[in-house]
């Protein structure tokens, strides 16, 4: 059986998913697509790694498809490196 505290923490953190899957982040206002890898997404955000020296800053739109017109659009929260944390805005 769950402890008082696991069950806690089950409420509180939302599921997250592996995915590793490729995507493409769009920024300059959809001029500039590069490609990305999501490690997990949950409800309200995704980490996501980088290939390369790609300077992600602030807002930008995400793709699961390439060259598709809908984005998903996105907020940098955190990150180590390559490796961002990422804010799904509604």
């Amino acid at each position: 059986m769950a402890t008082e505290r696991q069950k806690l923490r089950q409420k509180r953190e939302p599921r997250r998913q592996r995915h590793n899957q490729s995507a493409w982040i769009t920024t300059d206002g959809g001029a500039t697509d590069r490609e990305c890898l999501v490690s997990d997404v949950s409800q309200h955000g995704a980490k996501i790694i980088l290939d390369g020296a790609t300077d992600i800053r602030g807002k930008f739109g995400l793709a699961l498809v390439p060259n598709h017109p809908r984005r998903q659009q996105c907020e940098v929260v955190w990150r180590r490196g390559k490796i961002l944390g990422i804010r799904f805005l509604r």
